[in-house]
Parts: structure tokens; C-alpha cells; sequence
């Protein structure tokens, strides 16, 4: 079985060999291929070869927002990872650790951290409230958990 290794940037870029991978196809399949092994690594299946996956934190990165926004208010946020993979913010899934911005992704089965972008994006929105940052969507309010964050994906 051929294996190969790639490597994730915080931006959510992915590298193999030094060179960037950029067909979005490519990086739809991996991203809905990845797989936490036993041990903790990061693993794709692909037609019999085996893609594994380095990153500092988590592979899963939101590079950018779909943000939907109404008279100043932002009503809903779609996060979109690498090679345009898409789905809706789940806002109750938000964590920080006080640096890093953190959703849960894939069904709620794996943490994506907030690119540089998405955090200049989703900023505006986020407030203190009593001490701690809460994002606004939607007409609601949600407190982002620290809680989470430190824990591994």
C-alpha cells in the first residue's frame, strides 16, 4: 500500500512535497475522508493508498465565512474550509482558548480552528458579556466555551 504525507498550515493551505495542493476536488475528498486514528494521527483512504495528514493543531481549518447579514446584524455564517467545503456554523460548538477560535465540523465530529481570515470575518460580532465573549447570530447570544478548547480534536 503506497503512502503519502501531507502537511496542514494554521491558514488550512495543504502541502505535499513543499508544493501546495489546489485542486479544490482533491481537497472536498480529503477533508470529508479524514479519519483520527487510534494513535491520534490524521488518515484519508483513497483507492488503496494511504494519505496521512500532519497539522499543528487540527487539519480541519475555516479558511473563510459566508457571512448573511441584515440592517447590521448578522443573521447566519457559513464556514468554509479548504477546497470550498462548506457547511453551516454551528454556533453552540464555538470554543476559545484564548488565542484560538475554535466550531466543531462534519456533524459535530471534528474540531476546525478559525483561519486569520475567518477570525477578521467573525470579529465584528463577537462581544464581552460579563467577562466572557459571546458571539451574536441569528438574534441570539452564544457564549464561546473555554472549556473545550485545550482538549485534543
Amino acid at each position: 500500500m503506497r503512502e503519502y504525507t501531507y502537511r496542514v498550515d494554521r491558514e488550512g493551505r495543504v502541502f505535499h512535497d513543499g508544493t501546495e495542493v489546489v485542486d479544490p476536488a482533491t481537497l472536498r475528498f480529503f477533508l470529508l475522508a479524514l479519519q483520527r486514528t487510534p494513535d491520534g494521527r490524521w488518515l484519508a483512504l483513497c483507492q488503496g493508498e494511504r494519505n496521512w495528514f500532519e497539522a499543528a493543531d487540527t487539519p480541519f481549518v475555516i479558511q473563510r465565512l459566508g457571512l448573511s447579514i441584515s440592517h447590521g446584524r448578522l443573521d447566519a455564517a457559513e464556514v468554509r474550509l479548504a477546497g470550498d467545503y462548506r457547511e453551516p456554523l454551528d454556533p453552540a460548538t464555538l470554543e476559545h482558548d484564548g488565542t484560538h477560535l475554535c466550531c466543531r465540523v462534519r456533524k459535530g465530529a471534528f474540531r476546525a480552528s478559525f483561519g486569520r481570515i475567518a477570525l477578521q470575518q467573525i470579529a465584528p460580532w463577537i462581544l464581552e458579556e460579563g467577562g466572557i465573549p459571546t458571539l451574536e447570530l441569528g438574534g441570539r447570544r452564544y457564549p464561546l466555551s473555554g472549556a473545550r478548547a485545550t482538549s485534543r480534536p
